[in-house]
């Protein structure tokens, strides 16, 4: 149910542009650092969305970031993975009266199937943005595309025959089930609840009244629930009369829902990394799993606070006490599911590939300001002193340099840059370091824009930043470590190795993915994102 490609880079960044072409000479590691240690995390998912309930009535829960299916124990709430990435990417999961679990993964654009003891096999691809999924009694499968299409298939479950498309331009049809040959779901961008024929794609209104409904589902009476991710409530519908009953006020950002055949209704949360279970007749809930930070990803320091691109929520953290403060989450704000965060003592600017957009909020009072779109999968940004920005554009490998009041002018100031990626500017705001997909560290001189490479050699830097003492702090994802890096020779040593990042890369989308940052504190401690072994970890200065 999760919109999170709109400005997917494409036909870019692959494998041949990971590599770098010179080898880089590395020292051992960096004494002055201590062992990484967990701040937030492990984290059990990189954000829940479609959730289902097994015929042996396992709870399983799917993730798009994280490219994975896992088990949420109803009792404990501990989570174990059932299928890992790549192939265990999953908006939606369902299962047909055979056994058969069908899921999709929707920024692959595929659709894949697993029976009860067989090997996972895809069933359609070429659906960019698939999304949810069902089984009719008799066992055909249906899908929706949203965000990315807007269409209804039928798909053969042999995966011999290719996708029947029923009908286009519902209007996003999201989480649906099926009952007696109808499809009951929400259309996200109509604010309804409608039932479509699987074979005619006839369309009826069922409910209407919602602000973003993401998902429905029936319980064993014929009642139909619904979540609505901009508001938080779970409403229960009479599909009769249209009749809506609130049952719970959750969290905004829920994604999806599933009842079990005791009717236990169980609601995801993107934002919060949380399923919860609800009791229909009370509205009690309880939380099953949850996280402070739902998908870290980008990281901003200033002083002791620090800013988290946490994918479906911006948060802060005070990195003294470890409190973790939200600005704003997905769909009950204007956020722009922010991948890349930099920050000066003015503002903060979150960046995302995935909308397009770069966005600017001011410190003193953490309200947007300014929020640009149109960008050609903007990686790391910055506001400079007289407010004007730079954005890291990997679709293009250009650095823009971006005026006017509406963000109208973008002038190219270096451009010939292979896939752009992590920006960091140096104490005096001369210079302007950034690393690239392609293996290198450029530093730009920012009066006249002329660029030195600082070195290369690298599998694939993202996040980088600059210690107390000057030298350069690098994420290199594509070997697993931080490195230590001068500024002026290029010299490398070890800061820590064999971390948890590196997820497999989606085939068309940037190389970074969910981006994987390093930050330096004022007292030399190193922060950093991880999307592996999911959370934000905390390197200490000896």
């Amino acid at each position: 149910m999760v919109n999170f490609m709109r400005g997917a880079c494409r036909g870019l960044c692959r494998a041949a542009l990971l590599a770098g072409v010179l080898g880089l000479s590395v020292t051992a590691g960096a004494t002055e650092y201590g062992k990484p240690e967990p701040v937030v995390g492990p984290i059990p998912y990189l954000g829940v969305h479609g959730l289902g309930i097994t015929p042996d009535g396992r709870l399983v829960a799917g993730s798009v970031v994280g490219q994975s299916i896992s088990v949420v124990d109803r009792g404990s709430g501990a989570v174990s993975t059932l299928i890992g990435p790549p192939q265990g990417m999953a908006d939606d999961i369902a299962f047909g009266p055979d056994g058969q679990m069908a899921w999709t993964s929707f920024q692959a654009g595929i659709i894949r199937a697993k029976s009860p003891y067989g090997d996972a096999r895809v069933l359609a691809t070429g659906l960019p943005g698939i999304n949810s999924l069902d089984y009719t009694e008799d066992g055909r499968l249906f899908a929706t595309q949203v965000f990315l299409g807007d269409a209804l298939y039928e798909i053969d479950p042999t995966g011999r025959k290719p996708p029947r498309k029923i009908k286009e331009n519902l209007g996003g049809l999201n989480g649906f089930e099926i009952r007696n040959g109808w499809i009951y779901g929400p259309l996200w961008f109509k604010g309804k609840v409608v039932r479509v024929n699987v074979d005619t794609g006839e369309m009826q209104t069922v409910a209407d009244g919602f602000k973003t409904p993401a998902a429905a589902n029936f319980d064993s009476k014929g009642n139909l629930y619904v979540v609505d991710t901009q508001t938080g409530v779970l409403t229960r519908v009479d599909v009769k009369t249209g009749e809506k009953t609130q049952v719970a006020q959750l969290k905004p950002s829920l994604d999806n829902l599933a009842i079990d055949a005791q009717d236990h209704i169980y609601v995801s949360n993107m934002a919060d990394d949380s399923v919860q279970e609800v009791n229909p007749d009370t509205g009690e809930v309880r939380t099953l799993v949850s996280s402070k930070l739902a998908s870290p990803s980008g990281l901003a320091l200033v002083g002791n606070t620090m800013y988290i691109g946490d994918v479906f929520a911006f948060r802060t953290m005070d990195i003294g006490t470890g409190e973790v403060g939200e600005v704003a989450r997905m769909w009950a704000s204007h956020i722009e599911y922010p991948l890349n965060a930099n920050a000066t003592e003015d503002s903060v600017v979150l960046s995302s590939w995935a909308t397009s957009s770069v966005q600017v909020y001011d410190r003193s009072n953490m309200k947007l300001t300014r929020s640009l779109g149109d960008f050609k999968a903007p990686q790391g940004a910055l506001q400079l002193d007289d407010g004007s920005l730079l954005v890291a554009e990997m679709g293009t490998g250009k650095l823009l340099h971006v005026t006017g009041e509406k963000g109208e002018q973008r002038t190219a100031v270096v451009d010939g840059l292979q896939g752009p990626a992590g920006v960091a500017r140096s104490k005096d705001g001369k210079t302007l370091y950034l690393t690239t997909a392609a293996g290198r560290i450029w530093a730009i001189d920012m009066a006249d824009w002329s660029k030195r490479r600082v070195t290369d050699g690298l599998k694939l830097p993202e996040g980088i930043d600059l210690t107390p003492a000057g030298k350069l702090v690098v994420m290199e994802a594509g070997a697993r470590r931080i490195l230590e890096v001068d500024t002026e020779t290029g010299d490398a040593s070890v800061v820590a190795e064999n971390l948890p990042v590196g997820l497999p890369q989606v085939k068309g989308l940037p190389p970074t993915g969910v981006f994987n940052d390093v930050v330096a504190a004022d007292n030399g401690d190193l922060y950093y994102t991880a999307d592996v072994k999911a959370g934000l970890y905390r390197i200490p200065r000896r």
